[in-house]
């Protein structure tokens, strides 16, 4: 009776604890993941489904607003930040994982015909065992799930340079759309007179019909060209909402006048910031250390395993001998794995270190690639810049005055009309391509910004090292080596 009474509490102790662990396992520990499942539920009602599908309408941001106001927004709700940072976290919430042991094991067994013996026969047997790893095995596992966090950590940076980057180029691309709208309405508000001009001469007989046939036609691309640009507005609009993660409805726009933007100068300051606060690189030195600490556990497997075991057997009263005390047996045990598969391992470490070498070279790659890259985009934004100062203090002045003039001309006859709407087409063309160059040096700034880590800040002085040349290894790896 007393048997099967330690029997029954000991069942009722397993279900017990099988009960409590799966109602933990059911409990929802991120909000961001109950409202996921929420939206899921939602997205299979047909009648909910177009709600989640379309993205808010933000009325406080349509009209025109500064970049920095839209960089806001994108940095708090662009997907792919969210979707960066959830992935940092993910890889955060490993480590402890991977520093901590394995669960220990529980192993009843029932004998359903009792073994006899001297002391009383064996009824039930109770063990519970707990895997332990060599020393400094855990740390290293850590250490790994560590390094692959500060990855995701720096390709999460690099992820909002990049969004931040995206918002700029199609601001000052909207920018653009909208300045080059405004100057071919003024254009072809001065169209429209010169039509007048040549419709008042043609009636007074001092032209003939063509000159005023001719304007019409040049209103009609006009027009043409105006319906292109709306049209390339709405796709600004909805390019720039999509990186906000807000209705492309929502009617987004650039201020008029924009702060002037000068690029930097010094090169060898930039591209020594951009080795240094770079994240893509940060990335792949916090994954050069995570494929290091990848060798050192590789090595560890050469080290055994040590399993501790405890065992309870049951003992009844009553048994064969007259001797018998009924006391129950306790038994401790130890094992050990045995890496005797030398292959195996010594595959396992070659193959860790190859990747520790490609890691580094693609580190080397970006390097080089980065200085090429930020050598090219500060050439390309002086060129603008001066391409700007050209035409602002230049071209586009000699192209009015040579637009009046010839206007004036027309008026008593000394030029003629063809004359005329080409000075007026090289004006407008001009003009727009002023535009076009201002946005384009803004979008080049904003690629540089993305290159080098950002503008902001002072410059560290550390530099790492390229990785290139061989990485010493520390005293004990030569050892093990």
């Amino acid at each position: 009776m007393a048997n099967r009474l330690k029997l029954i509490c000991l069942c009722l102790l397993l279900a017990t604890t099988l009960v409590a662990g799966c109602r933990t396992s059911r409990q929802i520990r991120d909000p961001e993941y109950a409202q996921v499942v929420r939206t899921m539920q939602r997205a299979q009602s047909a009648s909910q489904a177009s709600v989640v599908a379309t993205a808010p309408v933000f009325t406080e941001l349509a009209g025109p607003h500064a970049v920095e106001q839209y960089i806001q927004v994108a940095l708090a709700q662009n997907p792919k930040i969210q979707a960066a940072r959830k992935k940092m976290e993910s890889f955060a919430h490993q480590v402890p994982v991977a520093a901590s042991l394995p669960d220990p094991t529980l192993n009843v067994t029932a004998l359903p015909e009792p073994v006899q013996t001297a002391a009383g026969q064996q009824e039930m047997i109770v063990a519970a065992n707990q895997k332990f790893f060599w020393f400094d095995k855990l740390n290293t596992r850590a250490s790994v799930a560590e390094s692959q966090t500060n990855v995701a950590r720096a390709q999460l940076a690099a992820v909002e340079l990049a969004t931040i980057a995206d918002v700029k180029r199609a601001y000052y691309e909207l920018y653009f759309i909208q300045q080059a709208i405004l100057v071919t309405e003024a254009e072809q508000q001065l169209l429209v007179e010169i039509r007048e001009v040549a419709n008042t001469r043609y009636k007074a007989g001092m032209a003939n019909q063509q000159d005023v046939l001719r304007a019409d036609l040049e209103i009609s691309n006009i027009e043409n060209e105006l319906i292109r640009l709306r049209q390339r507005l709405k796709s600004g609009q909805a390019r720039l909402a999509s990186l906000l993660h807000i209705a492309p409805q929502t009617q987004v726009a650039a201020i008029n006048n924009l702060t002037p933007e000068q690029a930097p100068r010094d090169l060898e300051l930039l591209q020594q910031q951009a080795v240094t606060a770079r994240p893509e690189l940060h990335a792949l030195l916090a994954a050069v250390q995570r494929d290091r600490n990848s060798v050192n556990l590789a090595r560890l497997d050469y080290k055994p395993d040590v399993t501790l075991g405890l065992s309870w057997i049951d003992v009844a009263n009553i048994g064969l001998s007259p001797a018998a005390n009924g006391r129950d047996s306790f038994l401790l045990s130890a094992g050990v794995n045995l890496p005797i598969y030398r292959k195996r391992l010594d595959s396992s470490v070659r193959s860790a270190e190859a990747k520790v070498v490609s890691t580094t070279r693609e580190y080397d790659s970006l390097r080089d690639g980065t200085l090429e890259e930020v050598t090219d985009l500060l050439a390309q934004a002086h060129s603008q810049e001066d391409l700007l100062i050209l035409f602002r203090e230049d071209i586009l002045p000699k192209a009015r005055q040579t637009l009046e003039v010839s206007n004036q001309a027309y008026n008593v006859g000394e030029v003629d009309f063809l004359q005329l709407i080409d000075n007026w087409q090289q004006l407008l063309r001009y003009e727009v391509n002023f535009y076009r160059l201002e946005a384009s040096l803004r979008q080049t700034l904003a690629e540089l910004e993305r290159v080098v880590g950002g503008f902001s800040g002072p410059v560290p002085e550390a530099i790492p090292a390229p990785l290139a040349e061989p990485v010493p290894l520390p005293p004990e790896e030569n050892e093990q080596n």
